[in-house]
């Protein structure tokens, strides 16, 4: 009997430099505190956090509000749905793109053209000097081998850092690795993941210091 694996992509546009900001996630992916999307550029980040009653607490940047917007579904929704779009509830724009991986692209084209009939194409050109596309990691079977090693080792006290007390762990997905970072410390261990061989060498890691 075969498994079918769930998994979705996620994209949001970066409000500081314009590029739409992508990444696949799989279920199991999702059972780590916090998982942090972060646009190369490093002004934003997108955060996605699995609750205890299996629902998706997603934040947000917003392209028009200052503050990031929060949002909660269901994950069958996250994971099952064809494509779907979250919206700025000041503007009504689309901030948040949930689907397959060609759903979230014609979600994407649609909102552009939404952007362009509301605000001009001015709206679009502001971030041309920087505007792109920058898929962070695509396999979701790296990023749960991953996962899963992290929290085997969070769970045996086998992640260390600056504090003395013990560290606040949220993880941040990059264009080749996983960051590891402490956010009491601001410490960090970047997982180097842009290969499923690189993933499964993690799996032999006995512990992680982040500095």
């Amino acid at each position: 009997m075969s498994i079918i694996r769930k998994q979705t992509t996620i994209a949001y546009r970066c409000p500081d430099c314009g590029a739409i900001v992508r990444s696949v996630v799989g279920v199991f992916s999702l059972s780590a505190d916090m998982i942090k999307l972060k646009c190369p550029c490093g002004a934003s980040a997108l955060d996605i956090v699995y609750t205890h009653d299996k629902k998706v607490r997603i934040t947000v940047p917003c392209i028009v509000c200052p503050a990031p917007h929060s949002y909660v579904i269901s994950g069958d929704v996250f994971f099952e749905r064809e494509a779907f779009t979250l919206a700025c509830t000041y503007s009504g724009l689309g901030v948040c793109f949930i689907g397959s991986e060609k759903g979230v692209e014609r979600e994407i084209r649609m909102s552009e053209e939404e952007l362009i009939e509301i605000a001009g194409e001015d709206a679009l050109r502001q971030f041309s000097d920087n505007r792109g596309e920058r898929e962070s990691l695509t396999d979701p079977q790296v990023l749960d081998i991953i996962m899963y090693t992290l929290k085997e080792l969070e769970d045996e006290g086998n992640i260390h850092c600056r504090c003395e007390d013990g560290g606040d762990y949220e993880l941040q997905l990059g264009d080749e690795d996983v960051f590891v970072v402490c956010k009491k410390c601001g410490a960090e261990y970047a997982v180097r993941a842009g290969s499923l061989s690189a993933a499964q060498d993690f799996l032999n890691a006995d512990s992680i210091t982040l500095t």
